[in-house]
């Protein structure tokens, strides 16, 4: 147990049942008062972000995430599979779970898993994934002025909008935050 204002940005903590990911703290004494705490956090199993106000002095569970890098194997109909590259270890998760990771996953793609107590709460992408396009229009010189752009289907599907030189089945990358282009791989 510590107290709250010993939080920092990153921290884990148990409150009722729920765990939550800190995301940014302010501490605020006005002469009168104590020192007040306000969180900003998120629910790591409902991704909900909240603020949270304590009073200084109030003792919060700080606990460790375990995270493990794990390789996608494949798709096993409602799961994916994912093997732990140190233990060997396989586990499996729902693919409902993780619609918005599906359009950057490969077979063999290195991902970040957290957990707690054997419980999985998903995977961390890295920021950039290199994929195939799989579909593209060839592109046409015509009155553009900059920035003319085309779209692209990538092998996860994933549409994404790309410069007019970028040809069926190069490798590009593309940005797992929202989905754009950021380059030639």
């Amino acid at each position: 147990m510590i107290n709250v204002t010993e939080l920092r940005p990153g921290n884990y903590f148990t409150e009722a049942g729920e765990i939550y990911n800190v995301l940014d703290i302010l501490l605020n004494k006005t002469a009168m008062r104590k020192m007040i705490a306000k969180l900003k956090v998120k629910n790591v199993r409902t991704g909900a972000i909240t603020e949270q106000t304590y009073n200084s002095g109030y003792q919060i569970d700080r606990i460790s995430i375990s995270k493990h890098k794990m390789t996608y194997l494949y798709d096993s109909g409602d799961f994916l599979v994912f093997m732990n590259t140190e233990t060997f270890e396989q586990v499996e998760l729902q693919k409902e779970s993780l619609t918005w990771e599906l359009n950057f996953i490969v077979p063999n793609a290195e991902v970040e898993m957290a957990g707690y107590e054997g419980e999985i709460f998903g995977i961390t992408l890295p920021p950039k994934v290199a994929l195939k396009i799989t579909e593209c229009a060839p592109g046409v010189k015509g009155n553009t002025v900059q920035n003319a752009s085309k779209d692209a289907i990538v092998e996860t599907g994933l549409r994404v909008s790309v410069p007019l030189f970028i040809e069926e089945g190069e490798v590009i990358m593309v940005k797992t935050t929202d989905g754009s282009y950021d380059g030639r791989a």
